[in-house]
């Protein structure tokens, strides 16, 4: 589930592989191969892919037994190959096909960029791919991903100046978890805005003490002169302007990944 690059700043948004064929009674172990978050769902009959919602507890942790029915909605909860902070400690999940069927599968953080199929045939059926077949291409995509990802950095950086900081971004193939130019120098009196330019990830731009709801916006973007100031969630193509009202040095973080080196600073100079 994901791969990243070795300073986590590049991050994948695939299964790998994306498709499996097993047999019946067989069972699939997923493994976190990321500092990201990802879900393994399975939707219920009729029921459709919705935005992330990080309230709810039937998408932050699991849901299901250990052997899928077919039809009923079977969730992994969050799964990252790292202590996440806030979030439960979980680095994978298993889960058994006794029946027979082409079953479809999302990350619920990621949508529809982010989802595989598992293929189950008859208990006698020859397999088609070994496991070493499988991690041998699995290895290769993490290789296109993360030239995807040095490529999207690179693009997004020429966005980026004393007054914009890109927030993240993604493609649908690969994440860039960092503030690109994390570190601007402004007059007083000076905006900078903040953009999140990607398509699935959110992002938020925190100063001072994490709120205990990250999620929601606090203090006041257009006269900041030091202390909190919470963007709150910032969901693709969502900016956030902030007037620095007062000289000095203020630092900010990712209140999401800042865990991944997501930081920078505003240097406010007269």
């Amino acid at each position: 589930m994901g791969s990243e690059s070795r300073d986590q700043e590049i991050q994948g948004m695939a299964f790998l592989p994306s498709e499996i064929f097993v047999n019946k009674r067989d069972t699939i172990t997923w493994h976190a191969n990321s500092a990201e978050i990802h879900t393994v769902t399975f939707l219920a009959s009729g029921q459709s892919l919705q935005p992330f919602n990080p309230f709810s507890k039937d998408e932050l942790l699991k849901r299901g037994g250990d052997s899928y029915d077919g039809h009923s909605y079977y969730n992994s909860g969050l799964l990252a190959n790292v202590d996440v902070p806030g979030f439960p400690d979980a680095r994978s999940y298993s889960l058994s096909f006794p029946r027979k069927g082409d079953f479809t599968y999302y990350c619920l953080v990621h949508g529809m960029v982010m989802k595989g199929t598992v293929h189950v045939r008859d208990r006698s059926t020859d397999y088609p791919y070994s496991q070493a077949d499988y991690d041998k291409a699995s290895r290769a995509q993490e290789r296109s991903i993360l030239r995807d990802g040095q490529q999207l950095d690179a693009s997004l950086a020429q966005q980026a100046s004393n007054h914009k900081v890109i927030a993240g971004g993604d493609d649908g193939v690969a994440m860039v978890m960092r503030f690109v130019r994390p570190t601007v120098t402004v007059h007083v009196g000076a905006e900078v805005v903040f953009a999140n330019t990607g398509m699935g990830a959110p992002h938020t731009v925190t100063f001072g003490t994490e709120p205990a709801d990250i999620f929601a916006p606090s203090g006041d973007p257009t006269q900041f002169t030091g202390g909190d100031l919470n963007s709150g969630i910032m969901w693709p193509e969502d900016e956030f302007t902030v007037t620095f009202k007062a000289k000095g040095t203020f630092e900010y973080i990712c209140a999401l990944h800042d865990y991944m080196g997501m930081v920078g600073k505003v240097r406010v100079v007269d």
